[in-house]
């Protein structure tokens, strides 16, 4: 572990849920941490494998994280299921880079679940201190 590190995560949240879920703990004054920097996606289904890669081998990102609406609740029928096989294809990938697969994470929560975002972010933020910066940081 190294002293005063604070890893950056790139959460991608849907629209309709996460995101909101996100707002929600913010409104309830949930705190969560700082280091968690949101991209909205209108859906997980639509967040390209690339991306995730992309952010965790150009150096932006220690680690990725991916929220969406849980299983059979996707505004957009499916999304969430294809969210969910790519996810097994990036493990792969992660493996292939030389990374930690705790480095990306795919969490479903709905928009009423504030608390769970924050607990997500903050448990993400923990396992990421602890397995130390990304060898792709600068």
């Amino acid at each position: 572990m190294v002293d005063n590190y604070e890893p950056v995560i790139i959460a991608f949240c849907c629209n309709w849920c996460s995101y909101a879920s996100a707002d929600s703990a913010g409104t309830a004054r949930i705190q969560y941490p700082a280091n968690v920097h949101i991209i909205r996606a209108m859906c997980t289904g639509m967040v390209h494998p690339n991306f995730i890669m992309d952010a965790l081998t150009n150096g932006s990102a220690d680690g990725v994280l991916v929220c969406g609406c849980h299983i059979g609740d996707c505004h957009y029928q499916d999304g969430n299921k294809r969210a969910e096989q790519r996810a097994e294809a990036i493990s792969l990938m992660l493996e292939d880079f030389g990374l930690e697969e705790e480095r990306f994470r795919l969490e479903w929560i709905s928009a009423s679940e504030g608390p769970k975002f924050a607990r997500v972010a903050g448990e993400m933020t923990q396992t990421l201190k602890d397995l130390g910066p990304s060898p792709y940081r600068n």
